[in-house]
């Protein structure tokens, strides 16, 4: 990983010659990777959908349903493509009567579970401190 090698670099100019060099490569006309994938991970379910696949394995669509709860089915079904169009989810479908179908991370997605985790742990351990000063925000304004 290229952000990796500014701290391995000493002198505090010199790291900033090698970020520079990389920003003068980033193609303007090319989206922000970190916004756009905060985009599709950062809405109200995605997060919860890939953790619940990442704990539970392979889900049907209704167990995946019911172990989520509050979602509608539709939410659940739009949340389910994007994640799959963005390759975080696969979808298999067996050609049963009922029809059956399966969702589970793929590889991408579960590489991506550890940070969600730990985005996770820190929203828990911080969430009263930001509870805390959003009430002081309004309370001031």
């Amino acid at each position: 990983m290229r952000y990796a090698n500014y701290l391995g670099v000493s002198n505090i100019e010199d790291q900033l010659i090698i970020m520079l060099e990389d920003y003068k490569k980033f193609d303007k006309n090319i989206p922000c990777p970190v916004r756009s994938v905060m985009d599709r991970i950062g809405d109200k379910w995605a997060v919860l959908v890939i953790t619940t696949l990442g704990e539970k394995g392979t889900t049907r669509f209704n167990q995946l349903h019911e172990m989520i709860g509050d979602i509608s089915q539709k939410m659940l079904t739009v949340t389910l493509k994007k994640l799959e169009e963005d390759g975080l989810v696969s979808r298999k479908m067996y050609q049963e009567i009922p029809p059956r179908v399966e969702y589970k991370l793929t590889a991408t997605g579960d590489s991506l579970l550890p940070h969600l985790i730990g985005l996770s742990e820190w929203a828990l351990a911080n969430m009263s401190v930001i509870q805390k000063s959003r009430e002081e925000y309004v309370i001031a304004k």
